[in-house]
């Protein structure tokens, strides 16, 4: 890799510094995601993204999004919209919960490959 081709470094340093750069941008997609201006509150956001105590209507409609994403239904968002959330707020739960799950399936690859080849610099 050359500096002609936008690429800092060569062979390993390369591909480290192109980790890190993904790594970055992941966190800092999840920085503003989490903790950046929305219309659903942070808190919920947080939740939506660790599919962990989301109130109802919406636990159904964030789990579904997290676990079966293929299964969703209108009905999971008219539940939620019945529940006086507007299609802004559900937009920004909906991605926290996709969001959060595929960094949780993230991770753990990222530490299968560590165990796998006992190397730390994978997580």
């Amino acid at each position: 890799m050359t500096a002609a081709d936008g690429q800092v470094g060569d062979g390993a340093q390369g591909a480290i510094a192109h980790e890190d750069n993904k790594r970055a941008a992941h966190r800092a997609v999840v920085d503003r995601l989490l903790n950046g201006n929305g219309r659903a509150p942070a808190d919920l956001r947080a939740r939506a993204f660790r599919n962990a105590d989301v109130p109802a209507p919406l636990d159904a409609l964030i789990d579904t999004v997290a676990t079966r994403p293929t299964q969703v239904t209108d009905t999971d968002f008219a539940a939620a919209k019945a529940a006086g959330f507007s299609e802004d707020q559900l937009f920004e739960l909906v991605i926290s919960a996709a969001v959060g799950q595929s960094t949780r399936l993230y991770e753990a690859g990222l530490t299968a490959l560590a165990e796998a080849t006992g190397s730390e610099k994978a997580r």
